[in-house]
This record gives structure tokens, C-alpha cells and sequence, in this order.
């Protein structure tokens, strides 16, 4: 292990990471990716309109930039603060596998940075220069054409950004061939692209349908007809988002399929998966039932309740990280990390030798009945933080009880049985890459735990000392 690792022993590392991540890609894709081209859209549609009717096109144009403004506020403040925030979690709760993300896809994310710099660049060119660009039909289709612009360099962040993630999934080739090209353009490369994109744009028409109905009064004649192109937008990209989904669903692997019941409903509610499969299938159906309800008679439209298509629209979203995130374990990246931040290919001299005599961040290299206790907390900080705690969220104290009896004490050689086997029971849990008397000592731990609880602290509250390793 080349890292000293950070933990939160109150709510674990994973739902740090997975707090940040969903509320950016959620922001990214509702109001950046699908967002941008929408508002595009409705600019050159109020251009339109101005031509031959004035004073409607300068309400929907007067509307248009409103929408710009909440999506500018939102994208460049939380937006790019999660942004940013990703690369701080990943980096503490994994250090292992970003390291060999960045190795692998140096360029790719160089790029993604640069591109990413020139978004947020031009959103504000886009928001600042709306006013001036009324000034003249000739600024207007130049602002227009900027928007267009502003729309490729926004999807194309989304582009780049789903080659690593799909490669974390099924790395295809990469594996023969070691390059950039093989690992970026991965099985699953193209089919969660083509979902992506339409449910961004799918959110998008949510969120703008929404906002629309606060901006502009009830009274205002030309609102249903901007009401009606939104919701045209909507259902356009619907049945798109639904292709999308069974095709990525389609390309996922079949060994992964098994873990979506867990991955949908969690370990202790996966009999819900088809409750759960049904419940999406309904929020779909409302979001399409409000879509054709503001094609068709838009003056109808529930103002207060269109915020139920735009939460479903962001359970859709999350639901579907957090299955992406799940589904791909015991692996942090398919068939090559384990999600413990161990290479699979190192496994066999880790269960040889032990872990502790090959990480330089713990001073116990044998161990000993007066050292099992602080042994035990190493082995489980190397190999269960990424996913457990202690007694936080996802406690492996908890998940024993529940296995054993809440009333019982835990016994070491049942723990130690199915630590041993776990991979082979629960198939999303890689197997334990220690050797015997580790696993003794982790069994010990866990065990002390239960009768005497203290909260672990991670590397940044404990500090770490540093040793020689022999090799």
C-alpha cells in the first residue's frame, strides 16, 4: 500500500465521494450538457419569432436569458466546487485507483481540464454579452452561433469524462494493449454515452419547464407557447434516454448484472429490486405525462407540482450512479483493481506475505498477542475503509450482527471462515488479500469493536510513521 489513508469513520470514505459525485454530475448534466443546447434553442426560437412578432420574441428571449442566469449562478459556483471536490475525495478515499486513472488517462483528463476551463470561460462570454447581443440582428446570430459552441464544449466534457468511467467498469482491450486508445474507447464507451446524453437533455427540459413557470406570471399570453416548446423537448428526448438505457444496459457485463438487486435496493432491501424497478418505471411515466400535458394544454400544467419530474428526474440519475458505482465491484476498475485499492496481480504475494510487511505506513510488522488489537485496526484500515466502517454507515461491526444475532457476541472463527470466503458468497466483496494470522487479527478487531467500541481515525487525525520495508 504506496498511500497513507484518510477516513471518516462516521459516515465512510465511499459516501463521501459518492455525496459530491452525485450532486455534480447531477448540476453537470441538467444544467450544463442538456441545459446549454436547450437554452440555444430557445434563443434562436425567440430570434424567430422577434422577426414577426416583437414583443413576443422579446419575452421569450427576456426568458431564455433568465434561464441562462440560473443555470451561470448554479454551474459556476456548486457545480465547479464539486467538480473540484471529486478529485479531492477520490484522492483520500482511493488513492490507489485515481493514481492508475491518471496514469492511464493523462492526456484524456489534461484535456477534460482544458476544455472544462474554456466552458466555464465561455458561459460567462455567453450570460455577460446576451444583452449587448440584442443590439443588432448580426450580434444575435453571433451570440446565437457562441451558444451552439458553448453546447459541444459542454457535452464534450461529459465525452471524455464517460471514456474513464466506462473503462472503470469493462476495460476491454486495455488489458493486451496498454494504450490510451484502447482503454478510452472501452465496450462501454459509446452505450453510456448514448444514454447520457439524452437524459441530460431530458432534465434539462425538467428543470427549464419548472423555473419558466416561476418566471414568468400566469397572465403572460405568450408563456404557454414557451411552456409547450419545453415540454416538446421533453418528450422528444424521452424515448431516447429509454434506448439509451437498455442498450447500456444491454453492453453491461453479465457477471455484473447479478449485483444490480444490491446495487438498486442496498444488502438489506435488495427484495425490493422489483418494487423498486416498478417505482422508476412509474416517475417515468409522470414525467412523460407531464410532458405531453405542456405539448397539449399547457395552461394546465401544476406549477407547484412540476417538481416531481424534475426529483424524478434526479433520482433517475443518481439511482443510475449509484448502480454504475456498485455494479462494477469487487472492482474499483474491472478485473484489474479490486475496490480495496489492491492490484489483482498482487494478490498472491500479499497472501503470501502478509500485508503489514509491505505497507510503510505501520509500525507492526509482526504480530503478536500484545499487538493483535492495533494490528487488527491496520489490516482493516488497508482492506475494508474503502467500503466499511467501524460504527458509521456500512458498519462491519453491524453486518456481523446481522449475520450472527444482534444479541450475540461475534466468534472469531466463524468471522474468520467467511472472511475468507466472502468473494465466493457475497460476489461484489473482493477477497481478502491477506494471509492467515492477518486474518486472525482483523477477526480480533472487529471483535473488540462489538464489546468495546472506539471510533477509528483515519491517517488525517492520526498521523502515520513511516518504515523501512524489507524486501
Amino acid at each position: 500500500m504506496d498511500f497513507p489513508l484518510f477516513h471518516l469513520d462516521f459516515m465512510g470514505n465511499r459516501m463521501l465521494v459518492a455525496i459530491i459525485a452525485i450532486i455534480h454530475v447531477i448540476i453537470n448534466h441538467a444544467l450544463a450538457v442538456g441545459f446549454i443546447p436547450l437554452v440555444t434553442f430557445l434563443e434562436f426560437r425567440g430570434y424567430q419569432i422577434k422577426k414577426y412578432n416583437p414583443e413576443k420574441g422579446k419575452v421569450w428571449d427576456e426568458n431564455t436569458r433568465k434561464l441562462l442566469f440560473f443555470a451561470f449562478i448554479i454551474t459556476t459556483s456548486l457545480g465547479a466546487l464539486t467538480g473540484v471536490g471529486i478529485w479531492f475525495a477520490t484522492s483520500l478515499a482511493n488513492p490507489a485507483s485515481i493514481g492508475s486513472l491518471i496514469r492511464v488517462f493523462y492526456f484524456a483528463w489534461l484535456s477534460e481540464w482544458v476544455v472544462f476551463v474554456l466552458e466555464v470561460i465561455f458561459i460567462m462570454i455567453y450570460y455577460l454579452t446576451w444583452k449587448s447581443s440584442n443590439k443588432s440582428v448580426r450580434n444575435k446570430k453571433r451570440h446565437i452561433i457562441f451558444g451552439a459552441w458553448l453546447s459541444f464544449f459542454s457535452f464534450l466534457t461529459m465525452a471524455i469524462i464517460v471514456g474513464i468511467l466506462g473503462f472503470m467498469m469493462d476495460p476491454g482491450s486495455w488489458e493486451e494493449r496498454k494504450t490510451l486508445l484502447s482503454g478510452f474507447v472501452n465496450p462501454l464507451y459509446f452505450p453510456q454515452l448514448i444514454f447520457r446524453a439524452p437524459v441530460a437533455m431530458m432534465m434539462a427540459g425538467c428543470v427549464a419547464l419548472l423555473a419558466t413557470m416561476f418566471f414568468l406570471q400566469k397572465e403572460n399570453q405568450w408563456r404557454p407557447g414557451i411552456l409547450r416548446h419545453i415540454s416538446f423537448w421533453i418528450l422528444l428526448w424521452m424515448p431516447l434516454a429509454v434506448v439509451g438505457a437498455f442498450t447500456y444496459y444491454w453492453y453491461i457485463p453479465r457477471s455484473m448484472i447479478g449485483n444490480l438487486p444490491v446495487a438498486i435496493a442496498t444488502q438489506q432491501f435488495q427484495e425490493w429490486y422489483d418494487s423498486l424497478i416498478t417505482v422508476i418505471i412509474a416517475v417515468s411515466a409522470i414525467g412523460f405525462a407531464i410532458g405531453t400535458l405542456g405539448v397539449f394544454a399547457p395552461r394546465r400544467l401544476p406549477k407547484y407540482l412540476l417538481i416531481i419530474p424534475v426529483l424524478a428526474s434526479f433520482l433517475f440519475l443518481g439511482t443510475f450512479e449509484r448502480v454504475r458505482e456498485f455494479i462494477r465491484k469487487p472492482y474499483v476498475i474491472g478485473d484489474y483493481m479490486y475496490a480495496n485499492g489492491f492490484l489483482k496481480e498482487e494478490y498472491p504475494l500479499y497472501q503470501q506475505t502478509g500485508l503489514l510487511k509491505n505497507t510503510p505506513y505501520s509500525s507492526i510488522k509482526e504480530i503478536t498477542e500484545e499487538n493483535k488489537t492495533e494490528a487488527g485496526e491496520v489490516i482493516f484500515n488497508l482492506t475494508c475503509t474503502r467500503c466499511h466502517t467501524t460504527h458509521g454507515i456500512n458498519s462491519v461491526v453491524r453486518n456481523f450482527e446481522l449475520m450472527y444475532g444482534e444479541e450475540k457476541p461475534l466468534v472469531a472463527d466463524a468471522m474468520k471462515a467467511y472472511m475468507k470466503n466472502m468473494h465466493n458468497i457475497r460476489y461484489y466483496m473482493p477477497p481478502f488479500p491477506g494471509n492467515d494470522e492477518e486474518l486472525e487479527a482483523l477477526a480480533f478487531y472487529i471483535i473488540q469493536q462489538q464489546s468495546r467500541p472506539k471510533r477509528m481515525e483515519g491517517a488525517q487525525l492520526k498521523g502515520v510513521e513511516v518504515k523501512e520495508l524489507d524486501y
